[in-house]
């Protein structure tokens, strides 16, 4: 009962919340529709109740007014001061054509208008306008994330090539075909060799792109907007011999972005809350392959040079496999040891079922990760807990330190310390220590 009613008090709340938001977004909606159509009275009052609250691309266009007498008498010391207040690059806040359609009621004409040069634009300005640029070090973040076509392909996440990571044992290796157990022959006195083996270096390459694409902004109105992703992990182990590659993560994702009100932003620091979809797996077979599949809900809170992100996740349920495949054999004799009778299973007999029932158990139902600008520097963090979860407390710490190559805007050190489970897919079950050091092409944030 008690479980229900905290449901209904969450859902009520984001609700809210997102009401919220959406009011806020009609109104600078409507401001923006003011000011193309050169009805600046009508967009004065709009656009002064939207500067005090903190919106940046208001107290732009509020500015703008000030300055050129627009509606309002000229007043360039209220321009000066509103243009300071904007505290970000004002190129991003420029009106385009193709406005009108994109704010059309009609679900059909703004779903249209999505891909229109104004629609796409428009999205950038909405997530730079949410963010607190007032320092040094989150305005040229900002600068750098949002430089170039907003609508085509940006990075998401961090983007790195690490040439050295070493962890603090061999990797265990176990091929698609068959589990490996040990079987004691009675008669011959003889183990059966396990299949598994482990790969031959401790060393090896790690790498990971990501890449984002914005879909529509502003499709139900609420100053939304809905983002597609694909991000790949590639574990190499190059120095070892043939240099096959241990393990690759493929993680395509959907999810769609809400921004809080003005004043939820203020007291709470909450900027946005995240809605998404994530797939993830190892493109394996057999006994190698594993994969799930999760709905997400994420809070993207900042302090001034601290971002910080929390996400819980709802793993979509899949059938179990049987106890036979789990074990790797047929138990002919049920008493749960393997003998030189049982019979193997076919590792692709039940591909289409669950490959890893107990990830949660490793994993968690969330994580909390945080990235913190200090000069030319950044750190980031991201934390794992599974609460107890299979009757062990277990998780995973991630540090990760970055900073310009020789002055690049595009290239950076980069350092990775990781300890815990879940570094990969295969390996979810499986403790690892590792440090890794390289370089990465983008910085990424709210992780």
């Amino acid at each position: 009962m008690r479980s229900n009613l905290f449901l209904v008090l969450l859902f009520f709340s984001l609700s809210l919340l997102l009401q919220a938001g959406a009011i806020e977004s009609e109104i600078y909606l409507q401001g923006i529709r003011y000011f193309d159509e050169k009805a600046y009275k009508k967009a004065l009052p709009l656009l002064q109740k939207l500067a005090k609250k903190g919106n940046k691309g208001a107290m732009y266009r509020l500015a703008y007014l000030y300055e050129n007498g627009l509606g309002t008498p000229k007043n360039l010391e209220k321009a000066t001061y509103w243009y300071k207040k904007a505290a970000q690059n004002y190129a991003y806040t420029i009106q385009t054509e193709g406005a009108k359609a994109l704010y059309s009621r009609r679900f059909a004409k703004r779903l249209k208008a999505q891909l229109t040069p104004y629609s796409t634009r428009a999205a950038g300005l909405a997530a730079l306008a949410k963010v607190d640029t007032q320092t040094p070090e989150t305005k040229q973040l900002f600068e750098d994330l949002t430089s170039g076509h907003f609508f085509g392909l940006t990075p998401y996440k961090a983007n790195y090539l690490l040439p050295v990571g070493i962890a603090d044992r061999k990797y265990r290796r176990q091929p698609s075909g068959y589990k490996s157990f040990e079987i004691f022959d009675a008669v011959n006195h003889t183990h059966i060799t396990p299949l598994y083996g482990t790969y031959d270096k401790q060393t090896e390459v790690e790498f990971q792109f990501s890449l984002k694409k914005n879909l529509t902004y502003n499709l139900f109105g609420m100053g939304e907007y809905i983002t597609a992703a694909y991000t790949q992990h590639c574990f190499w182990q190059l120095y070892a011999e043939s240099g096959p590659f241990r393990e690759t993560n493929y993680m395509p994702e959907i999810f769609a972005i809400f921004p809080t009100s003005a004043v939820i932003d203020e007291v709470t620091g909450l900027k946005a809350t995240k809605w998404g979809f994530i797939h993830q797996s190892n493109g394996q077979e057999g006994y190698r392959s594993r994969s799930w599949n999760r709905l997400y809900m994420q809070g993207m809170f900042q302090w001034s040079n601290l971002f910080l992100s929390a996400r819980v996740w709802y793993r979509l349920p899949e059938e179990d496999k049987s106890d036979d495949y789990y074990r790797g054999y047929v138990d002919v004799n049920h008493n749960g040891r393997p003998d030189p009778g049982d019979r193997l299973v076919d590792p692709n007999s039940e591909s289409d079922k669950d490959d890893n029932p107990d990830i949660l158990d490793y994993m968690g139902y969330g994580d909390l990760a945080f990235t913190y600008l200090w000069g030319n520097h950044q750190f980031d963090g991201l934390l794992r807990y599974n609460f107890h979860k299979g009757g062990k407390d277990r998780g995973a710490i991630q540090l990760d330190w970055s900073y310009p190559f020789f002055h690049s805007r595009t290239t950076f050190w980069y350092l990775k310390l990781f300890s815990g489970y879940g570094e990969s897919l295969i390996d979810y079950n499986r403790n690892v220590t590792k440090a890794s050091f390289g370089f990465s092409f983008s910085r990424g944030i709210f992780q």
